[in-house]
């Protein structure tokens, strides 16, 4: 299989390229707009075709290359169900899977950072990465306090949900600041902060507390990501961690 990770320094995201085999079909996980034209040279020297972009949820921190990849490649944009974006090409549902060319994920709706983020598990009849968005970290979680964030939700999409897949499963964020690029489901279990030996009153309790700034291009970066990335930028401010 072809796996790449891309990362973007401003916003401390990863992106994510998959395809089964070199001049196969791929598909890409939170792109970001900046990276547009790396993402289309690699596309070109692996010989691929991307006929798949999903974006986990709706980003506050940087703005999506969905639709700019869409218009270069003709490519599906994808996002869960229940996004409030007016421009995705097809819309996953709990349970879903997206196959394509030997390469299978399956949707996972995981609340709690965003009332509509989805997690991807990389062939999940038998698990070999989860692709978490924003809502599981490595050593961390993503913050609940805005766009219909809740810790009540996030504690039940990481116990209840994520933490059901093997413990061999790689873990794979949309972001990370302390320069860690995977980790597992059984490392996040037991050496998580945020979630190792806590109980659910305990991180909700935590997750109220943190009172973190907003993302400082949120203003822009959602609106923008609503329209696929392709909504009038006025500015670009210095992005701030989600926490």
């Amino acid at each position: 299989m072809l796996f790449r990770q891309i990362f973007d320094r401003t916003s401390s995201t990863y992106t994510y390229l998959l395809a089964s085999r070199p001049g196969g079909e791929a598909l890409i996980i939170d792109p970001v707009k900046e990276h547009l034209q790396q993402y289309l040279r690699l596309i070109t020297e692996l010989d691929l075709k991307l006929v798949q972009a999903i974006d986990t949820h709706t980003h506050a921190d940087h703005i999506t290359a969905l639709g700019d990849l869409r218009d270069a490649v003709q490519c599906t944009t994808i996002m869960g169900e229940r996004t409030h974006a007016h421009c995705v090409s097809r819309h996953v549902r709990e349970g879903e899977r997206l196959d394509i060319d030997g390469v299978r994920l399956q949707a996972v709706y995981t609340p709690g950072h965003t009332d509509e983020s989805f997690s991807f598990v990389l062939e999940p009849d038998k698990p070999r990465a989860v692709f978490t968005g924003d809502v599981l970290l490595i050593r961390g979680s993503g913050r609940t306090d805005f766009q219909g964030g809740d810790p009540h939700r996030s504690w039940d999409s990481i116990v209840n949900k994520l933490f059901t897949l093997p413990d061999d499963t790689l873990v794979y964020p949309a972001h990370d600041y302390k320069g860690m690029t995977a980790s597992s489901i059984g490392e996040e279990k037991h050496w998580n902060p945020r979630l190792a030996g806590k109980t659910e009153a305990e991180y909700v309790a935590l997750m109220r507390g943190l009172n973190l700034p907003n993302p400082a291009l949120m203003d822009i970066a959602v609106p923008a990501n609503l329209a696929c990335g392709q909504a009038t930028l006025t500015a670009r401010d210095d992005v701030v961690r989600h926490g």
